[in-house]
């Protein structure tokens, strides 16, 4: 049996901070129904390469169907007010959560926010997903996952310290963000089940993202010091960096942070004279010395693969990892262990790989375990069997391009 057998989400929402969320839920037996418009697909379809063979098309988006398996899709156009108000209101009644990522005040514009819906639906659980929160000054700023990143701190922190920041390509928070609306959204339920009585849930994915800064404001707070970009080095580890390995653009990253895997790193290099000159004897003296230190290690590294020298170093307790490329990652043996890639049939894309759960429910775990829905593809069964329209209205709101 599935965890969340039973819970019926809507999904009012586009790209990743909305939809990542219910692919949590209907991975773990929620059902799950994402609505979109012919006049305005999700963003996923249509902004976000890449697309099956470089051609785009509606249905051929690796991102959406990575973020929409199992899901039901249906077409919902809300501009046709009022008798698309009305339908949207009717799917509210039928639901136990919605999930909706537009910019603050846009649900209110349509007459679908929560004082309104809870009037329909008393025990509703609604998670509003925005860039800032749906209050405050900036509130109604706008923006993408590109400019919270560089709002939150990030950019700042990326580049090397005589470089410019660097940006971080797609909406990095919005995956910070995702996980907070989660569990948000499970102890709403939890609290729905104990009292009977709903929730408003208003996440601010600007807050999310500082979440994982917590140690450098806290550095800041208590020290007065500002973060910098100091590239892949740490305060605390000497060597701390990304070092070339054979092959075409091949590197592993290698990480030590006391004296004995100091030594540990010698030991696997075959000790050479150089490790033993003073300049490199001490924590502080290799800091010092960093840069050379950098160029000697990446000589020694050179000379094997990258796994060959993890699987040495970390045979001896040093901290090591390869540097995977995005086609490595599914032969990675550690993730092919846990299954963590499911291969299923899409009707336009062919073979895909859907991704599992991070984590592992023993007794009741969890998808994907069908495809992505085709833009509109659950239309008939959603409207007509679930939601209960006549064959007459069904047809009606098609005519008048409510259901498009």
């Amino acid at each position: 049996m599935d965890a969340l057998r039973g819970i019926k989400v809507v999904e009012f929402a586009a790209y990743a901070a909305g939809p990542v969320v219910g692919k949590h839920l209907v991975d773990h037996g929620a059902t799950v129904v994402h609505t979109e418009s012919k006049a305005r697909p999700d963003g996923f379809r249509t902004h976000y390469p890449p697309y099956k063979d470089n051609i785009y098309g509606l249905n051929r988006s690796g991102l959406f169907a990575l973020c929409n398996n199992d899901k039901l899709s249906i077409t919902l156009n809300l501009k046709k007010a009022p008798v698309a108000t009305a339908l949207a209101r009717r799917i509210v009644a039928w639901s136990d959560v919605v999930i909706e990522n537009f910019s603050p005040g846009t649900m209110k514009r349509l007459g679908l926010d929560y004082e309104t819906l809870k009037e329909i639906k008393p025990d509703l659980i609604m998670l509003s997903s925005s860039n800032l929160g749906q209050t405050g000054p900036h509130a109604h700023h706008p923006g993408f996952g590109s400019q919270l990143s560089s709002l939150s701190g990030f950019t700042h922190l990326i580049g090397y310290p005589d470089g410019t920041p660097q940006m971080l390509y797609g909406p990095y928070i919005d995956y910070i963000a995702v996980a907070y609306g989660v569990v948000a959204i499970l102890a709403a339920l939890d609290y729905r089940d104990r009292t009977g009585k709903g929730q408003y849930i208003d996440l601010a994915q600007y807050e999310s993202g500082l979440q994982f800064l917590g140690p450098i404001l806290l550095d800041y707070k208590v020290n007065g010091r500002v973060a910098g970009r100091d590239g892949n080095r740490d305060r605390h580890a000497a060597p701390h960096g990304a070092y070339p390995c054979k092959g075409e653009d091949s590197w592993c990253v290698i990480s030590v942070f006391s004296d004995q895997e100091w030594k540990s790193l010698r030991q696997a290099m075959g000790n050479p004279s150089w490790a033993d000159e003073s300049r490199f004897a001490t924590f502080q003296t290799r800091k010092q010395n960093e840069d050379e230190l950098d160029q000697r290690i990446g000589a020694w590294t050179a000379r094997f693969t990258a796994r060959e020298i993890v699987e040495k170093l970390q045979g001896l307790g040093v901290r090591a990892g390869m540097v995977n490329s995005m086609k490595d990652l599914y032969s990675d043996p550690q993730l092919t262990h846990r299954r963590q890639w499911l291969e299923i049939e899409h009707p336009e894309i062919g073979k895909m790989h859907y991704q599992r759960p991070p984590f592992l429910l023993s007794e009741t775990p969890g998808g994907p375990k069908k495809c992505d829905p085709l833009l509109g593809q659950s239309n008939n069964h959603f409207y007509r069997e679930l939601l209960g329209l006549s064959e007459e209205e069904y047809r009606k709101l098609i005519d008048e391009g409510v259901i498009d």
